[in-house]
Parts: C-alpha cells; sequence; structure tokens
C-alpha cells in the first residue's frame, strides 16, 4: 500500500496555490519575476528590459509586492526590487509533487460500479 499525503494535508490551500501561479500567468508579469530571480533591479531596469512603460512596470510591481513574493528597498530616488525569500516555493514543491508520479500512480479506489 503506498502511503499518500490527503491534499487537505497540504501546508498551503490550493487557492493560495492557485494565486502564486495566476501571478505567472501574464507574461509581463512572468518576464519581470524572471528578471528578479537574476538580480536585484529598479523600476528603470525592468522597463529596458522589457519594453513595457513605466506605469505598467509599477502596476505588476504592486500587485507583486500585495502578494508578497517582491520586495522593495528604496535609496534615494530609486527603489531597489527583489524576490522575497522563498517565492513560489509551496507552488514548485505542489507542481513537483503533481509531476513526479507518473506513469507510477497507483490506483488507491475500487472502481465505481458493482
Amino acid at each position: 500500500m503506498v502511503n499518500v499525503m490527503p491534499l487537505e494535508a497540504m501546508p498551503v490551500s490550493p487557492p493560495a496555490v492557485a494565486a502564486q501561479f495566476a501571478l505567472l500567468a501574464d507574461p509581463l508579469r512572468l518576464r519581470i519575476v524572471e528578471s528578479l530571480a537574476r538580480e536585484q533591479l529598479c523600476t528603470c531596469h525592468l522597463i529596458a528590459i522589457t519594453g513595457a512603460k513605466q506605469t505598467t512596470i509599477s502596476n505588476h510591481l504592486r500587485i507583486l509586492r500585495e502578494a508578497d513574493v517582491v520586495l522593495g528597498e528604496a535609496e534615494g530616488r530609486f527603489t531597489w526590487y527583489r524576490l522575497a525569500p522563498g517565492a513560489f516555493a509551496e507552488g514548485l514543491r505542489r507542481l513537483q509533487g503533481i509531476t513526479k508520479p507518473g506513469e507510477a500512480t497507483p490506483r488507491l479506489r475500487p472502481a465505481c460500479a458493482p
């Protein structure tokens, strides 16, 4: 018998994990997150990298900050942004748990029909 952790026992709720993936569903936000995964950047750098307007970048950064996956540190007139430690870690763990079993996924329940 295979020991399977029920979804209810997972540390983060499915809606919370889905919200993490929803943050990455926007192509520009994904590009911002990928850029911040490599280095700390300010808005002007993200404008140059993405070609997006300042207001658009600022709006996406606000969404990412409100979701607690991006942190900003003011330095003079500029704010430097970076990914929060562990940002998206739980979502990645859940995704790995989904993709790992593959063909070895067991049948744990009997058929429904008698």
